[in-house]
């Protein structure tokens, strides 16, 4: 699914900036798939409040996030989300190849922020444990434009006085490393939807 030239654009983009932003990896039919099927997990009601934190720390902060996950199982994966998982994996693979990154597997839910929703400035990479390395993002969104908001806003690492606003369009990737890249999602005036990942160490 991944061709060379792009993988190469993404693993020079993840070395030069720590973050890395890329159109057209997916064919349309299996993004309009993919986008029926969150659709059809967030009508049947299955998206629950997203946390904050980790383990018993977890705990629902909607000052701080406001969205709705829908962890996905890697063990009961449907046809379209291994598709996915098959391309993760030959991301986890190149990059440890390039970064001797050690990246054992790859964890995912899918995210719908309602209207009014927003994620304020944070980091992927929790202080009690570092195993997430390199956050994925895949938006299935139609027809955005700068006006719906819920764009991404990466910090840019060592100079957080500046940032890039990325539009969440259907089909644009986004990855960056987990521990360095700080990030928030700005309020969404209209439903948004991505599936959110992390490739993680043990």
């Amino acid at each position: 699914m991944l061709s060379k030239k792009k993988l190469g654009t993404i693993l020079d983009e993840i070395a030069e900036k720590e973050w890395s932003v890329i159109d057209d990896l997916f064919p349309s039919d299996f993004l309009e798939e993919l986008k029926a099927e969150v659709r059809q997990f967030w009508e049947d009601g299955d998206f629950r409040k997203a946390g904050v934190g980790i383990g018993d720390s977890l705990t629902v902060r909607p000052e701080i996030r406001s969205d709705r996950v829908l962890w996905l199982d890697n063990a009961q994966l449907t046809p379209l989300q291994k598709q996915y998982w098959d391309f993760i994996e030959q991301l986890r693979t190149e990059i440890n190849q390039n970064f001797f990154a050690g990246l054992k597997f790859f964890e995912a839910h899918f995210a719908v922020y309602p209207a009014g929703s927003f994620y304020k400035k944070h980091l992927d990479q929790f202080k009690e444990v570092n195993y997430r390395k390199i956050t994925c993002l895949l938006y299935l969104n139609d027809d955005w434009t700068q006006a719906d908001g819920g764009q991404l806003r990466v910090y840019h690492p060592g100079d957080e006085t500046q940032f890039t606003d990325v539009i969440p369009i259907n089909g644009r990737f986004v990855c960056f490393k987990s521990g360095s890249v700080y990030h928030e999602v700005l309020p969404s005036k209209r439903e948004r939807f991505s599936l959110t990942g992390w490739l993680r160490t043990n």
